[in-house]
């Protein structure tokens, strides 16, 4: 669960970054959104969970 929440504010970070930056529309930030919304509740969703909980770890168990 502190994964999900550590990962949406990282996302928001980056699309605010993108914004404001990158010259990133806030149109294109809405798309994304939806996308990410709509692809949540698709079939989809529990392949995209389990990747992305792969690469957490992987990236957890990487020692510097």
């Amino acid at each position: 669960m502190a994964l999900s929440i550590s990962a949406v504010v990282l996302l928001a970070i980056v699309v605010f970054l993108l914004v404001k930056k990158s010259g990133l529309k806030a149109a294109h930030a809405f798309v994304c959104m939806l996308l990410g919304f709509y692809l949540a509740s698709s079939s989809i969703a529990p392949t995209v969970k389990t990747l992305t909980t792969n690469v957490a770890s992987m990236l957890g168990g990487i020692r510097l």
